[in-house]
Formats: structure tokens, sequence, C-alpha cells
């Protein structure tokens, strides 16, 4: 018996998903095509706050917007509001946890690379759930008849920010047709769908105080003459 192509397709994309950045996908300028799969919730858009622009930090989870938990840079940008003076008030805006989205999607033309979570801002989120809440194109992620989804991303002209539009097909689509691998492909898709709430790191209040007070040292100094 021939070995089964697909299959190792799998073995390897599951692989791939459990190295951390692998997992995510970001689209790039241009014309792409995305399913987006169901989760076993009914909810495939996953919410959650970060902070940025403390030190070279890349984004962090608010342990307060998220758990509920006390959080460093959440009070101190409080305290700036509360200043109310121009600079304050804009690093209070630049230092508020900010709105995230998340889904598992499959994208077209990739599909050997698995599961890969798509993160998305607010205007994109209120788009899909226009779509999603129009009855013309019922359930989008159902895996016999949903919608795949023809994403454009890019910088307009004169813009500061890249924008994304989605765009639903005119027609339905198996999500696993024969030369995706059919009904087992699918199954072995759904099934290594990650757990979103692995998939950040959590810090700790106490963590988030330390890396706060670092940045507001080096902003301090990096501010005296040498």
């Amino acid at each position: 018996m021939a070995i089964d192509l697909n299959k190792m397709k799998s073995k390897l994309s599951s692989l791939q998903s459990k190295g951390g950045n692998n997992s995510f996908w970001k689209p790039q300028d241009g014309t792409q095509t995305i399913r987006i799969l169901p989760t076993e919730d009914g909810d495939p858009f996953k919410s959650y706050f970060f902070h940025y622009n403390v030190g070279q930090n890349s984004g962090f989870l608010c342990p307060n917007k998220n758990h509920g938990e006390d959080c460093a840079v959440c009070n101190f940008a409080k305290s700036l509001y509360k200043e109310g003076d121009e600079g304050s008030i804009k690093m209070a805006k630049d230092l508020t946890a900010r709105q995230r989205f998340f889904s598992p999607v499959l994208v077209r033309g990739e599909e050997e690379k698995g599961v890969r979570i798509w993160g998305f801002g607010k205007m994109a989120y209120q788009e899909l759930l226009n779509l999603v809440l129009n009855p013309e194109y019922g359930d989008i992620t159902d895996v016999e008849s949903g919608t795949d989804l023809v994403i454009k991303y890019g910088k307009p002209a004169g813009a500061s920010f890249p924008q994304t539009t989605i765009t639903p097909r005119r027609r339905s689509s198996p999500l696993c047709d024969d030369a995706v691998g059919g009904p087992e492909r699918c199954a072995e898709l759904l099934e290594n769908i990650p757990e979103f709430d692995s998939l950040f790191t959590r810090k700790t209040s106490q963590e988030i105080q330390s890396m706060l007070d670092e940045w507001l040292a080096g902003e301090d100094s990096a501010g005296e003459d040498v």
C-alpha cells in the first residue's frame, strides 16, 4: 500500500502548530482566501486585551481586562488620565489595553500548514459579525456548506495604516474537498484547533509591575543629560 501523503502532511502540520508562532497567520499585502473553522463552543471569535508600548515588549495580556486581576499598567494609565495634560493623556492612550480578536482558519493554497490563528481588529470583527448574522450566508464555518472569505489587505494611498476588507465567496463549499483530503482531513483539522488560552503567555501582576518599573526607569534616564 502506498504511503498516504495527506496523512503525512497532517502529521507535519500538527508538529508545526505546536511551535508557537508557526500557528499564527497574518495576511500579506494583496488578496488571500481563508476559511474560518467551527469551534466546539460555537464561537469562532475569541477576544483578548493586550498592552503595548511598554519598552521593547511586543504586547502582553492585560490581567485586569482578561482575568479581573490587578494590572500595574492599567493603574498607571488611569493616573495619567487624572493628570489631565496633553502629554499624559497621550501616554495613557498608548498604554491602555487594546482588544484583539482571534479565529482558527484554513488558508486556501496553504492547507498543508494546517490550522492557523488569524488575529484581527475591531473593524474586521464587526464586518465578520455582520456576515455571520446575514441569513443569506448561514453558518459560514459549516464543514459541508460554509463559505470561504476573500481577504484583501494593504495600505491604501494616503492611509496611515493597512486596512482589511472581507468578501464572501458567492458559492458555498466544503471545508475539505477531495483535493484537500476529504472528510478524514477535516476531522484531523478540527481535532488540531489550538486551545486559545494556551496561545499567549500569561504574566503575573508582579511581573508586569517589574516590566513597568524598568520601562519607566529607562524613560527617566533617557531624558537626563550625560
